[in-house]
């Protein structure tokens, strides 16, 4: 049974809009809140590629402007819909640039909020938060963002705490890391296993469990083969795999690192089945910043473990 919609006191279903500034792209989702769903009224994302200039440590003055009027018109558009929050957080390249803590105070002074640079546990919790609805598990739970500039990995179980574990490598990293070639060859192919293997190993250990991936690479291997098949991707040049897939040009050449990313963690923990959801961090953010009891930053494990029903098996 679907909870009752979040009310305003005018007694109107209360819409909520989240925005991330991440590697790749800034996200809007604008939605009517429900206790554990949110039901989208505009779903947006403009590709920026804040995590190319982050590598040389700033943003820069150009990208910066760009961002702030990327946030300005997404702003515009969630009040439009009738918003009365908007939360806005950066990710990877806020914490890795010089600049990004001064990019978000320009986004404060064009908008009025409040922008937040996150940490990988907390960006890995509102991930978790997004794909289960904030309601608890009946059974282990893995989840895996691979992003353009990190990887975060969250689980959580019935008698188990949530947890987190951030990579600080994603696909776009590995990428310009990696590959010079387009298609990748066998031996960039080999070293993207590799490097993924690598910096898997490092996380921490987890009872075997469902795992859920989310994000951009995830839902974009689903359009185009099984990702095990690594070696497939490297056949053709990402613009034919973009045409061929109805896949963004750009993202098409993250592909191969997105996929040995998500194959390191299946045999991280054992598992033979992977799961996508189009759900992730936005819905996250949504419900843990509508729920009752003070800042939502403050209670983040808390409302990562659930409250409600436990999700029917």
């Amino acid at each position: 049974m679907t909870a009752a919609a979040t009310a305003t006191p005018t007694g109107q279903p209360r819409v909520r809009a989240a925005m991330d500034c991440g590697s790749n792209s800034v996200h809007l989702l604008v939605g009517v809140v429900d206790e554990h769903r949110v039901r989208p009224l505009a779903d947006e994302s403009t590709f920026l590629a804040l995590g190319a200039a982050s590598v040389q440590g700033q943003l820069g003055a150009t990208l910066i402007d760009h961002l702030v009027s990327t946030v300005v018109g997404y702003v515009g558009l969630a009040r439009g819909l009738g918003a009365d929050g908007v939360v806005v957080v950066g990710t990877e390249p806020f914490r890795r640039t010089t600049d990004g803590r001064q990019a978000l105070a320009q986004v404060r002074t064009a908008t009025g909020l409040r922008p937040a640079v996150i940490s990988h546990t907390e960006e890995a919790l509102l991930t978790l938060i997004g794909v289960t609805g904030g309601r608890r598990v009946n059974a282990g739970l893995l989840v895996c963002d691979v992003g353009g500039g990190s990887t975060e990995l969250a689980v959580v179980g019935p008698r188990r705490r949530p947890a987190a574990f951030g990579i600080r490598a994603g696909s776009a990293v590995l990428t310009d890391r990696l590959v010079r070639h387009d298609p990748p060859t066998a031996a960039e192919l080999r070293a993207l296993r590799d490097e993924a293997g690598r910096l898997v190993a490092a996380a921490p250990p987890a009872p075997r469990s469902r795992l859920v991936a989310v994000g951009g690479s995830a839902t974009n291997l689903v359009r185009v083969l099984p990702v095990a098949a690594l070696d497939t991707l490297g056949t053709e040049p990402a613009a034919v795999a973009a045409q061929r897939h109805r896949v963004n040009p750009t993202r098409a050449r993250l592909l191969p690192a997105g996929a040995a990313i998500l194959d390191a963690v299946m045999e991280r923990y054992g598992i033979d089945q992977l799961e996508v959801s189009d759900l992730g961090i936005r819905e996250g953010m949504i419900l843990a910043a509508s729920q009752p009891g003070g800042p939502w930053r403050r209670r983040l494990r808390q409302l990562a473990a659930g409250w409600g029903p436990a999700i029917a098996d």
